[in-house]
């Protein structure tokens, strides 16, 4: 090895009871607050196809950035997977972090602008756990995902309640992790094992894949991923269809929805030129265009989570009552 290497022994690892968070569970919303007064045409549309899908046993599908935990909504997102809504939910490296320090202690979110200046960010103990625990999950063929939530499922945590990966792994619904080497806090720790999470994470991409084998009828949703989502959908799509092509079966028909923060004017059924900064936005040209191009049908949705994400639940409630 020509080069050298940051030793991690030199690290001060502390415990997290000594940070400061900026969240806690003041900001987890209940199921009986009032539906937001957020309106959008594709919201009908959207609960409709998701109660086709799953009363013909097609492919529902989330996909979505750590920030949506933090927007306090995942009691909605765990009774859409306690009632069948949604068969599986794709997060980013940061998703399993902030859904065990939930779990675990209430709270989670430190300030990067406070902790960086010291050294201190994302240097705390109890989230380093997640390590030896995917490690071990590794060693019994486990993704990250299902290593995760099993541990919460099975501790005596005071909030395991609220947590994403622990309800997944009690109802047998695939919470996948797509991580980047990098990219986390947890790859800091000296305990951080690269090949175990590289394994883990590519184990939940497989399982990703899979599901979407069965997307052809189905919905896939992405909430305020602006990478990963698209882009771990995108690889997974070209597999099945290449499967499905050799079966003479098709995946085209489908419908895609992005919800994020971020204005698109004019038509977003159409790509951006290339001219564009916004060519170069992956939900818009990957989600919204180029993979439902065959036959299938796209929203866009810009707006905060804490809005979108109840509102559509609400519609979805009332279009169930209504019998579609």
């Amino acid at each position: 090895m020509p080069y050298p290497l940051f030793d991690r022994s030199k690290l001060k690892i502390q415990p997290l009871q000594h940070r400061q968070h900026d969240l806690d569970l003041k900001c987890i919303q209940s199921l009986d607050s009032p539906c937001p007064e957020f309106e959008h045409h594709s919201f009908p549309k959207l609960a409709e196809a998701m109660l086709k899908a799953r009363r013909n046993g097609r492919a529902r599908m989330i996909v979505m950035g750590a920030h949506v935990l933090r927007a306090g909504v995942v009691k909605y997102l765990i009774d859409w997977m306690e009632r069948g809504l949604i068969d599986l939910i794709a997060l980013n490296g940061a998703g399993p972090i902030h859904d065990w320090e939930f779990a675990r202690i209430g709270a989670s979110t430190e300030s990067v602008a406070r902790y960086i200046r010291s050294g201190e960010f994302g240097l705390w103990r109890e989230t380093a756990e997640l390590n030896d625990i995917v490690k071990a999950g590794v060693e019994k063929g486990m993704g990250l995902g299902e290593s995760i939530g099993k541990e919460i499922a099975e501790s005596s945590f005071p909030h395991k309640e609220i947590s994403l990966l622990a309800a997944g792994y009690r109802l047998k619904v695939p919470i996948t992790v797509h991580v980047g080497i990098g990219y986390d806090i947890l790859h800091e720790h000296p305990n951080f094992d690269g090949a175990a999470f590289g394994r883990a994470s590519y184990t939940d991409f497989l399982i990703f894949a899979e599901k979407v084998r069965s997307l052809e009828g189905g919905l896939m949703l992405n909430f305020g991923s602006a990478v990963m989502g698209p882009e771990v959908y995108l690889k997974a799509l070209s597999m099945a269809r290449n499967v499905a092509h050799q079966n003479n079966e098709a995946i085209k028909k489908f419908t895609t929805a992005v919800f994020d923060l971020i204005p698109i004017e004019g038509d977003y059924h159409q790509q951006a030129p290339k001219t564009s900064p916004q060519y170069y936005y992956r939900p818009w040209k990957t989600i919204l265009v180029r993979t439902v191009a065959d036959g299938g049908e796209s929203h866009y949705i810009a707006g905060d989570h804490r809005l979108t994400v109840p509102r559509l639940w609400h519609e979805v409630n009332r279009s169930e009552k209504g019998g579609i």
